[in-house]
């Protein structure tokens, strides 16, 4: 489950419905009820917060994201996107991961999940982070 006032428009999570789970993004959030839409492949639905799920943060999901992956000499991982970068220590440990664009350096932030690293990429870059590619 997640909070509420953790999500976004625009925030990648996985929805549950009748025990079957999808991937979908937020489109609209409604507040006075606490119920998020999710567009998910099938349509939009709205869905509470006990029915949503957060997409864990590791490899697959940056792929997903469609960030790029390079193995650094020292054995850590950068993965970037734009002017985006993303460090972990070593291969799939996401505990101690460091963030920045440009100047602006956040040293082992508490982002665990897909949605959280979603808005601290909106706060650094103003731009919301999605799958798109970036050219």
């Amino acid at each position: 489950m997640i909070k509420f006032n953790e999500i976004k428009v625009g925030d990648y999570l996985m929805a549950e419905y009748e025990g079957q789970q999808w991937w979908g993004e937020v489109t609209r959030l409604n507040g006075d009820e606490k119920q998020v839409c999710v567009a998910t492949e099938v349509q939009d639905f709205w869905f509470t917060t006990e029915h949503l799920y957060p997409i864990a943060l590791n490899d697959e999901s940056l792929m997903m994201l469609n960030f790029s992956k390079e193995q650094q000499g020292d054995g850590s991982i950068k993965y970037k996107k734009g002017a985006f970068r993303l460090v972990i220590p070593t291969e799939g440990n996401f505990e101690n991961i460091d963030i920045w664009y440009r100047e602006d350096r956040r040293h082992h932030p508490a982002v665990k999940y897909v949605h959280q690293l979603q808005n601290y990429y909106h706060d650094m870059t103003k731009v919301h982070l999605t799958n798109a590619v970036m050219v």
